[in-house]
């Protein structure tokens, strides 16, 4: 079996430090390099839930997308959230590594893993790398679909494709513009506007859209937008992320037991749609995009 620090500089290589935002938290936050690893759980999000499927699964290294520690801390006290995840992994042993926007912009990376699951052909970086000579990292993706579709059936799709959600998917559009491009972006995408509108796409797939961004983007250009659950859009780079390191135990013969959770750390637990009928006058029509 690998140690720790054997499987750290495997992932280091798919996910290189140096190339996060320099207000992130990436790499190692807990474990002994030394340790051996056989079984290896990957998820979005460092929580407790999380953490527990680590332990019942005798998980020795726990993935996540998300860091524990973005902003600095004074204690790990296990009376506090994150200080009760910490304490659990080390006494179980188990340690955590976090690939956050260094995955966001790798190749391929979380955009790629988005576009993937939503049957999705990639063509470029929504916003490109510049240190990159090939031109194939960055962050987003600028897609097209197998065929073109209306806004109402990509809709559709977005919503099956992606894991469930209370959310589901939003749409601010028109149903029937036929969509022929796509940008995608995993996580949080509104502040991507200016690159998708230079991009010239039929149509925008991120998360967290917020109301004013929305509305002078959709009042400047015909661009539809998408907005899926965070959690949703980020959760199929663990597919990636697993099949990759997979590849990398088969070719040292390290064999390693690699494990997505399929735990839903999406922090919204239910949705009432509007009603056509409620005391809103116009409310919109919940007939394409809903919730699935």
């Amino acid at each position: 079996m690998p140690r720790l620090s054997e499987v750290i500089a495997a992932l280091d290589a798919l996910w290189p430090a140096e190339r996060a935002e320099q207000w992130d938290a990436v790499g190692t936050v807990c474990g002994d390099p030394d340790q051996e690893v056989s079984r290896v759980l990957f998820a979005v999000d460092p929580v407790q839930d999380i953490a527990d499927e680590a332990v019942r699964l005798g998980a020795d290294l726990l993935v996540t997308h998300h860091p524990l520690y973005l902003r600095g801390t004074t204690t790990v006290a296990a009376s506090t959230f994150k200080g009760r995840v910490v304490h659990d992994l080390i006494k179980n042993d188990i340690a955590l590594h976090v690939a956050h926007t260094n995955a966001d912009t790798a190749d391929p990376g979380v955009s790629d893993a988005l576009a993937g699951a939503l049957g999705l052909r990639v063509l470029r970086p929504l916003v490109p790398d510049p240190a990159d000579e090939h031109g194939r990292r960055g962050l987003g993706r600028i897609c097209e679909p197998e065929h073109p579709l209306t806004l109402a059936e990509f809709a559709e799709q977005a919503a099956k494709r992606l894991p469930a959600t209370a959310q589901g998917v939003r749409v601010a559009g028109d149903p029937e513009q036929l969509i022929r491009t796509v940008a995608v972006s995993g996580g949080s995408g509104d502040g991507l506007f200016g690159a998708v509108r230079a991009a010239g796409v039929d149509a925008f797939l991120t998360a967290d859209l917020r109301h004013h961004p929305v509305s002078e983007a959709r009042a400047e250009a015909p661009l539809a937008l998408l907005d899926a659950a965070h959690w949703a859009t980020e959760w199929p780079w663990c597919e990636l992320a697993a099949a990759q390191l997979d590849q990398i135990s088969d070719r040292h013969g390290w064999g390693l037991r690699v494990h997505v959770s399929k735990t839903v750390t999406d922090p919204w637990t239910a949705h009432a749609a509007s009603s056509p009928a409620g005391s809103a006058p116009g409310a919109p029509s919940d007939s394409f995009g809903a919730p699935n």
